[in-house]
């Protein structure tokens, strides 16, 4: 009898074990990109959102300044390492031109985003600041950086998350803006 005790919880355990080990092997076979976050903006219009400048570098930005050629929307802060590791790669766009780049500072004190652009140099046209994440919410930003295609129309064709880097440039976004004209 307290063999059966003892076998009982066994017999469980490697069931579950045996269940899991199943499904691992299930989603393995499948074809799954679990690097992209979906987005429900994909090929809808950019959202409503009209934010101030960052005072003493750039304009404001608002939905209607996006429009009449493609560019991107980049959301930083001068807090997020992340966003540290792709501004070069920033930097370097405005010299091959076509591609507008549009800046929402992401919950960083005005100072903090100033001394960091005036540091590292400033790839942005337009920055608009968002101090409560009120804009990101509508863009469904997860986190920063993040930075969306956006079309001549103004929709949202593509949506990077995590930092840009040379190979994202060439093997994603750089074929999209030349689709789009950009």
């Amino acid at each position: 009898m307290r063999q059966i005790v003892f076998l009982v919880p066994l017999a469980l355990f490697l069931l579950l074990a045996g269940t899991i080990g199943w499904f691992m092997v299930e989603s393995e076979s499948e074809e799954r990109d679990t690097q992209t976050l979906p987005s429900v903006l994909i090929d809808r219009p950019v959202p409503d959102f009209d934010l101030p400048p960052l005072a003493g570098i750039a304009p404001g930005l608002a939905r209607a300044d996006l429009g009449g050629k493609p560019a991107l929307v980049n959301f930083f802060a001068s807090w997020c390492l992340p966003c540290q590791a792709e501004h070069p790669v920033l930097m370097g766009l405005p010299a091959e031109g076509g591609v507008a780049i549009y800046g929402v500072n992401y919950k960083d004190p005005e100072a903090d985003a100033r001394g960091w652009l005036g540091k590292l140099g400033n790839p942005y046209e337009r920055i608009g600041v968002d101090a409560d994440g009120r804009a990101a919410i509508e863009w469904g930003v997860y986190g920063v950086p993040e930075t969306f295609v956006i079309d001549a129309e103004g929709m949202v064709r593509y949506r990077h998350v995590g930092p840009i880097l040379e190979r994202d440039l060439e093997r994603t976004i750089r074929p999209l803006l030349a689709e789009l004209g950009g």
